[in-house]
């Protein structure tokens, strides 16, 4: 099972049952693929937990995404220079922090998005360093805030949502076919769907 994050953005990759395999796939503006496997969160669990950001029931601009529904993006800068990303999730203001991953695909581009972070006089990165931290793994995948309260479960921008092929009758037009867009491998492409999700998300930003 795969779960579908913005264009340009995100795709995890969900293992078989019994399997410890969460992989985060983040998808630059120029087509590369940056993977790595999360091996390491934390949890903040709302109102009761006094060390979130939703201490309290405590709700502004800048935690917004800990109280939409689970699986939207709650990115926030720290030190006014790195970022921290986390995925909110069941419970009144919970979200969980993604700590760190173990880097599996375009390390040489992680590592020159590392760089720019870096003194020059700093030594090279090793692989298991490119991403062993929250702050770090925003760096080697190029997140910033512009990712804040993002739908990561089911976004318009890249899920297509339409009617199935070669179905009659009544469920001739339930919107039960997904596809990736612009993916050239879908087998049939709903060009007057994605015109019209393209209205919607236009009248939405208005």
């Amino acid at each position: 099972m795969n779960s579908v994050f913005p264009q340009h953005s995100f795709l995890v990759e969900y293992a078989p049952v019994g399997e410890v395999n969460l992989i985060l796939v983040r998808k630059l503006p120029d087509g590369r693929e940056l993977r790595g496997r999360i091996v390491e969160t934390e949890a903040y669990l709302g109102g009761e937990d006094k060390a979130s950001h939703s201490s309290g029931g405590r709700q502004t601009p800048r935690n917004a995404a800990m109280f939409m529904k689970p699986g939207t993006l709650y990115v926030y800068q720290i030190y006014g220079i790195h970022f921290c990303m986390n995925v909110s999730s069941q419970g009144e203001g919970a979200a969980v922090l993604l700590r760190s991953l173990e880097p599996l695909q375009g390390l040489d581009t992680m590592r020159q998005l590392r760089s720019t972070q870096r003194k020059g006089t700093a030594k090279p990165l090793k692989d298991w360093e490119l991403c062993n931290g929250p702050s770090k793994l925003c760096h080697a995948l190029d997140i910033n805030k512009t990712f804040d309260q993002r739908d990561l479960v089911c976004d318009p921008k890249v899920l297509v949502c339409t009617a199935r092929i070669g179905i009659r009758g009544e469920w001739a037009h339930k919107p039960l076919r997904f596809y990736i867009r612009g993916n050239k491998c879908v087998s049939v492409v709903d060009k007057k769907m994605e015109r019209e999700t393209d209205s919607l998300l236009a009248k939405s930003c208005s």
